[in-house]
């Protein structure tokens, strides 16, 4: 079995913690946290059932290496990830190689984008993943070995090490890991059924992001308005942050949305595609007073169900104009 360019290294039952971490240190499987020990049991019970582990799915820059089920299982059990969490980090990797996501931007550039995954449908609930109080955060399993399992991914098939390709200037922690949650929201629907998928489809989307930012709504919050004029003031900061300078058209936005701000926008009587126009429409000029659309159209203002009780929303600071999320069907990999 390869990983990236490198012999994966497969240890007994019985191997000893302390120098199986170094043992994996050493082959630069790691990413700075100790690792669950890849045993060849650990790895058949990741696998069991797969139809065809060694089928080749793509190649990850920036050293193109083999996307196999196998690969991606190998960094799942390094992760810490349960089986059945396997197809979620398979689909993300492969969807990660379509070509509008750049991921050989992503993992060279000297900026500090990653890889966020969002994971969509039922699956969540049967995995135990979290989307609601501090879903972008620590606490809860699932999210965080999904989210590391892709990370290294990146790391160990991909090949993006830091300071030979990965040339990132500062990174960020979500290079660690990145992922979270759709919630259910009468006010936004499904990603997946806006793209095109079922609407109660298995999918995961994955995002190109450099960071985050909070967004409170106006005080008093007491209309869609006083909820959106912020957000609208956050997307442009942030893009005054990374673009100011090239005035590039924009592409897309993400906006997470708690129930509470939800409720708010569906209580002045607005529905999601009311707040895209919204946004859209109030997008501040750029350099010489010209128009500088957030993105080529409404309906790439994306907002995403998620998180707790509570008043505060976050916007995902795109990576420039460089990125395109991509969204797909949650791939069956059993026989």
């Amino acid at each position: 079995m390869i990983v990236g360019s490198t012999e994966a290294l497969v240890f007994a039952s019985d191997a000893e913690w302390k120098r199986a971490q170094q043992d994996l240190g050493e082959a630069g499987f790691g990413d700075g946290l100790p690792l669950v020990v890849p045993t060849g049991q650990r790895l058949d019970d990741m696998l069991a059932g797969v139809a065809e582990p060694r089928r080749v799915l793509g190649l990850m820059p920036p050293l193109l290496g083999e996307v196999t089920v196998e690969s991606v299982a190998y960094c799942c059990v390094l992760a810490g990830c349960e089986p059945a969490e396997l197809p979620v980090v398979v689909t993300a990797a492969v969807a990660t190689l379509d070509d509008d996501f750049n991921l050989l931007g992503i993992l060279t550039t000297t900026g500090t984008p990653t890889a966020c995954l969002v994971a969509h449908g039922p699956m969540v609930e049967a995995l135990g993943m979290n989307a609601e109080a501090n879903c972008l955060g620590s606490g809860n399993r699932a999210n965080a070995c999904i989210g590391r399992a892709l990370q290294l991914v990146f790391r160990n098939v991909g090949g993006a090490l830091a300071g030979a390709t990965d040339m990132a200037t500062m990174g960020q922690p979500g290079k660690y890991t990145f992922c979270f949650a759709e919630s259910v929201s009468d006010v936004v629907p499904p990603l997946p059924g806006r793209r095109g998928l079922d609407t109660g489809a298995n999918a995961v989307t994955v995002i190109g992001v450099s960071g985050t930012l909070e967004v409170l709504p106006q005080d008093p919050a007491n209309s869609a308005e006083s909820v959106l004029r912020p957000v609208i003031a956050a997307m442009h900061g942030g893009r005054m942050a990374y673009d100011s300078a090239k005035n590039r058209p924009g592409t897309e936005q993400f906006i997470l949305l708690p129930p509470e701000m939800a409720d708010l926008i569906r209580g002045d009587g607005w529905d999601l595609g009311d707040a895209q126009r919204y946004i859209f429409d109030h997008a501040p000029a750029g350099r010489e007073g010209k128009a500088w659309p957030f993105s080529r159209s409404a309906n790439d203002i994306v907002f995403i169900s998620t998180g707790g009780v509570g008043i505060k929303m976050t916007c995902l600071v795109p990576w420039g104009a460089a990125s395109a999320s991509v969204t797909r069907p949650l791939l069956s990999l059993h026989s």
